[in-house]
């Protein structure tokens, strides 16, 4: 028997999936934001921090097709991935944000220069006033917290979210 896309839409399955894929574009938007119209150009480990989020939104997607095609089990584990992928990340997080402490180094490639542009002549005078993007040094803070620090905290709420989705879907599949 077929649901109906309101009775998809009120499953919490469905909710928390969507909760958990609205977060995950919101924290990336955010983030490109900060980037695009802040000025804050991303260290390497930012941008490597950034690679759960990208890929956990057409996952969740998809996720979120499954459970409207009344395939609970196959949503659940794809939940489950994402969570898993966030729990990676919030450790990634905490790694980064260690480095910025100076509680342990960071990695040997944690500066990087920000967009050079090759034009007639003006490459030395780049090099003159470019600015090292690193990756031990927090460039901006909220409360103590810098970018590393709140993509630790913003990681696990979106693990604790996906994996209540993930255990949505397998007491979904119970009742289909």
């Amino acid at each position: 028997m077929r649901s109906s896309a309101a009775t998809t839409l009120k499953m919490p399955a469905y909710k928390t999936g969507s909760l958990a894929l609205l977060g995950t574009v919101a924290v990336i938007l955010t983030a490109l934001g900060f980037e695009y119209i802040g000025g804050y150009k991303p260290c390497p480990l930012c941008l490597q921090q950034r690679w759960a989020y990208y890929a956990a939104m057409p996952i969740l997607f998809l996720a979120l097709i499954l459970l409207a095609s009344e395939r609970p089990s196959w949503a659940g584990g794809l939940f489950l991935l994402v969570s898993l992928a966030f729990l990676a990340n919030a450790g990634l997080g905490v790694y980064h944000a260690g480095a910025e402490w100076k509680f342990w180094p960071g990695p040997s490639t944690c500066g990087g220069i920000a967009d050079l542009k090759v034009g007639s002549g003006g490459l030395l005078k780049q090099l003159e006033t470019t600015r090292v993007i690193r990756c031990d040094e927090a460039p901006w803070t909220l409360f103590g917290l810098s970018f590393a620090g709140w993509n630790v905290v913003t990681s696990m709420l979106l693990w604790i979210t996906s994996l209540q989705a993930a255990f949505a879907a397998a007491d979904a599949k119970r009742n289909l």
